[in-house]
């Protein structure tokens, strides 16, 4: 027999749930609103030639425009230099991030002026930044300045900027000093978190810090380490800044990535649809590389 005391819970939880109803639902439709529309709007949109204007009509292509980008060489090479770019930056953070955490961590007095020290450039503007090493890069800038007329190791300057490559490692120097301060507060954070008697056990057992590092600390990571490169990667997919300030994607388009030519078609050539589907082969390219990255991650973990 169902009681009063029965029926009272379950009044109450009714409430509760309506509620909690009450209390989630504006976070449900801002994310609705503002993540999962525009996604939905871009996906059916890959498959239109779109036209901005309400008079407009927007023919059906199909999948013209993913063949149109897949056909483009500019595109390809977009997504090369991407890949270029996260092959080089994501390794560097990782690593340095990673270095500097285990010095900062061993660090009784000053390690909270280091830590500021160090990630001052993650919180400082990428337009101010990008700007300054423009002008490092530049033909009359710092760096040529040293190497011409302080170490002679150059008889006229150097155009950094004005080649595919010399221009994308600027970008790729750019992107690993601001994000070494990221990596280093998250790998400091799962570095204090690693048990101290792991530590106290190795050196019983005569080990040396190189020995700690590789078999107790690098294994209690390893799940913050799959966090790192995931999100670094689906950042390096992410840049812009860097490439729009110091290059504009020039010269010829030899140095753009995949949203500043993304940028360029939507706002230059006004190509909706292809940068609609251009946006959604970037999106199955970065969960392809996290499914790879998981995968690899339950690999290593069974042996």
């Amino acid at each position: 027999m169902i009681t009063i005391a029965d029926k009272i819970i379950k009044k109450t939880k009714r409430r509760l749930d309506w509620r909690a109803l009450v209390i989630f639902l504006p976070g449900f439709l801002f994310v609705f609103i503002f993540t999962f529309y525009p996604m939905a709007k871009m996906l059916v949109m890959s498959f239109f030639d779109w036209k901005i204007g309400f008079n407009q009509v927007s023919p059906f292509v199909g999948f013209k425009n993913y063949i149109d980008v897949l056909s483009d060489p500019i595109a390809r090479l977009s997504i090369v230099n991407t890949f270029a770019y996260a092959f080089v930056t994501v390794p560097l953070q990782i690593v340095i991030g990673l270095l500097v955490a285990v010095l900062i961590n061993g660090i009784v007095k000053g390690s909270v002026g280091f830590r500021l020290g160090y990630y001052f450039p993650v919180i400082s503007s990428w337009v101010v930044v990008a700007l300054l090493f423009r002008y490092i890069f530049s033909n009359f800038g710092l760096l040529n300045y040293f190497l011409v007329d302080i170490l002679h190791l150059s008889s006229e300057p150097i155009g950094w900027l004005s080649s595919r490559w010399s221009a994308l490692f600027a970008a790729m120097m750019l992107g690993v000093w601001k994000g070494v301060g990221w990596n280093m507060v998250v790998f400091l954070a799962a570095l204090q978190a690693v048990p101290k008697d792991q530590y106290e056990a190795a050196d019983i057992d005569g080990a040396n810090r190189i020995q700690k590092f590789f078999m107790i600390t690098l294994p209690n990571i390893r799940g913050t380490m799959l966090f790192v490169i995931i999100m670094l990667s689906i950042g390096a997919f992410n840049t812009y800044t860097p490439i729009t300030v110091l290059t504009g994607g020039n010269p010829a388009h030899q140095t753009e990535v995949v949203l500043t030519w993304m940028y360029f078609k939507t706002f230059n050539a006004f190509k909706m649809g292809y940068s609609a589907a251009f946006s959604v082969i970037v999106a199955i390219i970065i969960i392809l590389i996290t499914i790879t990255l998981f995968s690899l991650s339950k690999w290593k973990r069974r042996d």
